[in-house]
């Protein structure tokens, strides 16, 4: 996607020695734009864990190029195992989203032969594949999405369409173009008239410092909105489609997604808004089915709900306290969505029902 009119992916490597990965620093975003070198393992476990890169495609790519990485660093007896580490590494960074493991898997399933410089060249090649790939299924997330906006406009006679989306599911949260903000991306490219709505996203506001930021440079029409504001909204009409994103999906629908992401299908459901979860196929686990019994959710540190950063009026960003000093918080990063509540999955291949057999049916080579 483009910043200020230059196309940007969220992660590359340097040229030209290719030893060097680069990412977008989302933690300055939206006050700054910064671009971080990341060197060794060690700084993509940091990246990952302390959210200087977020988001499930992401997350996976970023892993891809750690174990890259970790290539570069091992030596000739000892790259097997050094491999095998990274991937432990990595793996422990972020345990909800499925495609970290699910990268770091890929990456030790390549058959690496030949010198080390060879099994280097092709852990290189093998990082860009995926990083490649994640572009492309989202691009094609977004013709797919593109479908339902479209049966909506005209529904409405080309009137907006709105559309609220939770967290940041956009290309910051993956390689490029993003999964529940894709079909945004190409209706409002093809003309259809949109509005989204932005909850903030607490504790750490992705929507309103990454979403918001995103849609501004696409100069598309938005507003900020509390987390608590979607029901009311849905119960008055101005609501036409929700679309967010997921970290795992399991193999009978089961969702999970940012926390505050159940309350919105809740409210959907009960409001008669379609809600739709846009995800790559590298986000389905085909290995569980009962998504609040089997999937892990993480619980971060509590500072995050007791602190909050933003920009003063002199200029300055800052951090300042919330809450008393003496008051604890908890802080889970995600909730599991049932899958009777989702209209639907939007992903590379199509759209399909919520159901173990809808998505078994477009994915037998992966789910059978």
């Amino acid at each position: 996607m483009n910043v200020q009119s230059r196309h940007y992916r969220t992660i590359w490597l340097k040229e030209p020695e290719y030893r060097t990965v680069q990412v977008i620093n989302q933690q300055a975003l939206p006050f700054n734009f910064e671009i971080l070198d990341l060197h060794t393992v060690e700084d993509i476990s940091t990246a990952i864990k302390d959210m200087y890169v977020r988001g499930a495609g992401l997350i996976g790519a970023t892993a891809a190029y750690g174990m890259y990485l970790a290539a570069l660093e091992s030596g000739e007896s000892s790259f097997d195992n050094d491999m095998t580490r990274a991937a432990q590494i990595l793996n422990k960074t972020r345990p909800t989203a499925s495609n970290l493991a699910w990268a770091t898997d890929r990456m030790l399933r390549v058959k690496y032969s030949g010198t080390l410089e060879q099994k280097q060249e092709k852990a290189k090649l093998e990082a860009q594949a995926i990083a490649d790939q994640d572009a492309d299924f989202c691009k094609s997330i977004g013709l797919h999405g593109l479908e339902i906006i479209k049966e909506i406009s005209e529904k409405k006679e080309g009137n907006v369409v709105n559309i609220l989306t939770h967290c940041n599911a956009g290309w910051l949260a993956f390689v490029d173009y993003g999964s529940a903000l894709s079909p945004v991306y190409a209706a409002f490219d093809r003309g259809i008239d949109i509005h989204v709505w932005v909850d903030e996203t607490r504790p750490r506001n992705q929507g309103a410092g990454l979403t918001a930021w995103e849609l501004s440079q696409h100069r598309i029409s938005h507003d900020l909105i509390p987390d608590n504001a979607g029901g009311h909204m849905m119960q008055h009409g101005f609501v036409d489609l929700v679309i967010t994103g997921a970290d795992r999906v399991t193999r009978q629908g089961d969702t999970a997604n940012k926390i505050g992401t159940y309350l919105k299908a809740l409210a959907a459901k009960e409001n008669n808004v379609p809600f739709y979860v846009a995800l790559p196929s590298s986000s389905f686990d085909f290995t569980i089915l009962d998504g609040l019994k089997e999937i892990p959710i993480e619980e971060r540190d509590s500072s995050e709900v007791q602190f909050i950063s933003g920009k003063t009026k002199n200029g300055l960003i800052e951090t300042v306290l919330i809450c008393p000093e003496t008051t604890g918080a908890r802080n889970w990063g995600f909730d599991v969505t049932p899958a009777h509540l989702i209209s639907g999955f939007i992903s590379e291949r199509g759209i399909c029902g919520a159901s173990e057999k809808e998505i078994i049916k477009l994915y037998p080579d992966l789910g059978g």
